[in-house]
């Protein structure tokens, strides 16, 4: 595998209520590519974001469901979450600001 540029290791934000709710403890969630470890996705976030400064990184691997369309069986593609905390002195992700 070649390693990933930090602009491809975050693909979107993940925007729900409960993702939302936890921006005020400086917890950021993000969809992430399969193969980011978390010391990309650190480095990423860093980079992307002035004045970021990431004191932890969660991960969580969601396998892709079974679906089946008559005698057809497949699976929807597998995914990979990332929660972000970061540092107290650290300014927060205004891409989230308007939301």
């Amino acid at each position: 595998m070649a390693s990933l540029a930090y602009y491809d290791v975050i693909i979107r934000p993940v925007v729900t209520e409960k993702s939302m709710s936890m921006m005020g403890e400086k917890k950021y969630t993000f969809l992430v590519h399969p193969d980011a470890t978390k010391t990309d996705i650190k480095a990423a976030v860093e980079k992307m974001f002035d004045g970021a400064r990431v004191a932890s990184v969660n991960t969580v691997n969601n396998e892709g469901k079974k679906k089946r369309r008559g005698a057809v069986t497949g699976r929807t593609a597998s995914t990979k979450k990332a929660i972000v905390r970061l540092t107290e002195d650290s300014k927060d992700i205004e891409f989230f600001e308007g939301l």
